[in-house]
């Protein structure tokens, strides 16, 4: 007997020491992190086990106090799934265990009310209940099903022990929820310095980077970016921690091109890597994007402006129907996960609320007509307050003053354009035969007499012609030859057929002559020789022109005379021609003899100037190589014998034509006023 007796205390004692063990458990789950869900998995498998219980289950509550499922250990054993009124009678238990003042209870099998609503234990086993609540709210209910033939001291400690653990569960769900009243917390101060930082400005640059930067924190995803329409297209303007935006690169005309067509659509899109269910040109774009980025997951939403009418009584259903067009689009990225959580997403339509509005106002607020002049205006209190004003007088007397100066004050009116110095005489030497030349007998600086050989060319066509005709011609001598014997030994009519025959040859000899003629000049052509005495002008003849064929008519060099002179030769841009031609009437009117007086520097030494006349115009406007249309003009130097020593031709100058006094604004803004006569009040006219 006292074996026994120690054999059952041994056994109890280690019963209770599994059941410390598994209640400390218990307790240190009830001060994790845990979700709700992974709490209940641990939590109740072990309060059946402490228990020794047939099962259980952990039903939880919502905000509106409906129950669900949470886990469960056996529940099928209690067999309510088989009977639906059995099902309904206990759901109505629950409820009003949730319901009632007492948390914790003892329930015997098959007792409760008569009807389903009055609730029960339908099952055959002991249920017992504890209700998991916080000061705030009932969270959930602890079942256990318990054998049913257990005495009432063993019944009561099962109820101790549910109301010991329902404890530890509802630690669990208050240290939840004041960690949820933390995150609120710092939620509503992100949210709070959010708004504060995007409304705090009108200035849309500043606006958009602020909106990309503070959302992006916001978030808590990895980009955020800001594309705007113009016109019909979507361009990025701003990307969260970036400075700036490469608009020319591939990855942002590709972002721009995605949010372009999410605009035209006019309905936001979430992509975790499935695009299949997406509208096909919303579909293309987004699959180049993220092929070109390699972004997990994008969600890309519309910026809808905000109506001013929102709240106008008078607006009828149909109006209220009216959509605006997007003004833009905010994308938000995920670069190493695909999956976007439910949090996530109630952040981003936050965002996207307040960006709409932060945005549209600073474009409203850009777009006003004039809005820099009224802000000028609304600030004039500023500037007319007493410590101001006399610095606001001054200014303003000064900003008078040079208003009136550019109105009345005369200034010279003159015409820039640039040139350079060319010889009085000088001649291009042409290529007068297609050949390819053999011989450079000059050099540059090199003088030269009138017909000196300057190259010799060589044209193997032509010398082939010249060999055929000469053979023919040869021949043709040899058959006049012949038949001028014959003619003499022929009788009567054989001397007739003969005079014939030889009648043609002397005409092909003839023809042949003047071909040959030709021939030598054009082989004399190959042969170029200087038109006149003067000195060689083009560089580097021989690695220019040696072995190089050239066709006719191409320039191979100059040939000038620089002593006797020097001209100058300006590139008048055709726009300003108007200008000149209208005062050089005006002298022609006064004085037929008048001519237009330039004045110039040169490149080399800009420290002085040289006065010019004009002595030619070209009648024509041609592009030279430049970037605008030009008219060639002429003039001599006033006093060639100040020019530098040793200037040579094709020198540089920057020179200005004068066109007599205008007033000092109109010297410093004509091309500004013709570039808005021609750009701006030619269209409204």
């Amino acid at each position: 007997m006292s074996s026994e007796q120690r054999y059952d205390s041994s056994l109890l004692e280690q019963t209770k020491r599994q059941i410390r063990v598994l209640v400390n458990e218990i307790a240190e789950i009830s001060r994790s992190g845990a979700s709700p869900e992974e709490f209940q998995a641990e939590f109740l498998p072990r309060v059946v086990t402490a228990l020794g219980a047939v099962g259980g289950a952990f039903w939880s509550a919502d905000e509106s106090g409906r129950l669900s499922l949470g886990y469960q250990v056996n529940l099928q054993e209690t067999k309510l799934h088989e009977n639906e009124e059995a099902n309904k009678t206990h759901s109505a238990f629950l409820y009003n265990a949730l319901r009632s003042t007492e948390t914790d209870m003892i329930v015997p099998p098959r007792s409760g009310g008569e009807g389903a609503n009055e609730g029960g234990n339908p099952t055959d086993f002991l249920v017992v209940v504890g209700v998991v609540a916080t000061e705030l709210e009932r969270v959930g209910i602890v079942e256990i099903f318990q054998r049913p033939d257990s005495n009432p001291a063993a019944q009561k400690g099962y109820l101790q022990f549910v109301r010991q653990v329902t404890r530890y569960a509802a630690d669990f769900y208050k240290n939840r929820q004041l960690k949820n009243f933390s995150d609120r917390q710092n939620l509503w101060t992100q949210l709070e310095d959010f708004t504060r930082n995007i409304h705090k400005t009108l200035d849309f640059k500043e606006t958009v980077y602020t909106v990309a930067n503070e959302g992006r924190r916001l978030i808590e995803c990895d980009r955020v970016s800001i594309a705007i329409c113009r016109g019909r297209k979507a361009r990025v303007e701003a990307v969260s921690g970036q400075d700036m935006v490469d608009k020319r690169s591939e990855t942002a005309k590709l972002l721009g091109d995605l949010a372009t067509a999410v605009v035209a659509a006019n309905e936001p899109i979430v992509y975790t890597g499935d695009s299949s269910q997406l509208a096909p040109q919303v579909e293309t774009a987004i699959e180049e994007y993220v092929d070109a980025s390699h972004t997990k997951a994008i969600a890309v939403y519309p910026l809808i402006p905000r109506r001013t009418d929102e709240n106008d009584a008078d607006e009828t259903e149909r109006d209220k129907m009216i959509v605006d067009p997007p003004f833009g689009a905010l994308i938000v990225e995920q670069i190493e996960n695909a999956r976007v959580s439910e949090h996530t997403m109630k952040r981003v339509e936050i965002v996207v609320e307040h960006a709409r509005v932060a945005i549209g106002n600073s474009l409203e607020h850009n777009s006003i007509f004039l809005g820099w002049l009224w802000r000028t205006i609304g600030k004039s209190k500023v500037l007319v307050a007493a410590r101001n004003l006399p610095k606001t007088v001054s200014i303003s007397a000064a900003i008078l003053a040079l208003i009136l100066a550019l109105i009345l004050v005369p200034w010279n009116f003159n015409m820039h354009c640039d040139g350079t110095l060319q010889p009085l005489v000088r001649h291009n030497i042409f290529a007068r035969e297609a050949g390819k030349v053999d011989k450079v007998e000059v050099k540059h600086g090199q003088s030269v007499k009138a017909g000196d050989v300057l190259l010799v060319l060589s044209n193997n066509e032509l010398e082939a012609e010249w060999q055929k005709t000469d053979g023919e011609l040869n021949e043709t001598r040899k058959q006049i030859l012949a038949l001028n014997e014959a003619k003499n030994q022929a009788r009567d009519a054989e001397r007739i057929r003969v005079a014939g025959q030889l009648a043609q040859y002397v005409e092909r000899e003839r023809t042949l002559l003047l071909q040959q003629k030709i021939l030598n000049a054009r082989r004399d052509d190959l042969i170029v020789r200087s038109p006149i005495d003067g000195t060689v002008m083009t560089f580097d003849l021989e690695n220019k022109l040696r072995s190089r064929p050239v066709q006719p008519g191409q320039i191979l060099l100059e040939v000038a005379q620089p002593e006797k002179g020097l001209i100058l030769e300006l590139q008048m841009p055709e726009k300003r021609m108007g200008h000149i031609d209208g005062y050089f009437r005006k002298l022609q009117a006064n004085d037929p003899e008048a001519a237009l007086n330039a004045k110039f520097v040169m490149m080399v030494d800009p420290s002085k100037n040289y006065d010019a006349t004009v002595v030619e115009e070209h009648d024509r406007a041609e592009n030279r190589g430049t970037e605008e249309t030009t008219v060639q003009m002429r003039a001599t130097i006033d006093e060639p014998e100040s020019l530098p020593e040793g200037t040579r031709a094709g020198a540089g100058v920057s020179a200005k034509v004068y066109c007599g006094k205008r007033p000092l604004g109109y010297v410093c803004f004509n091309e500004l006023v013709a570039f808005l006569q021609k750009t701006v009040f030619f269209w409204f006219e």
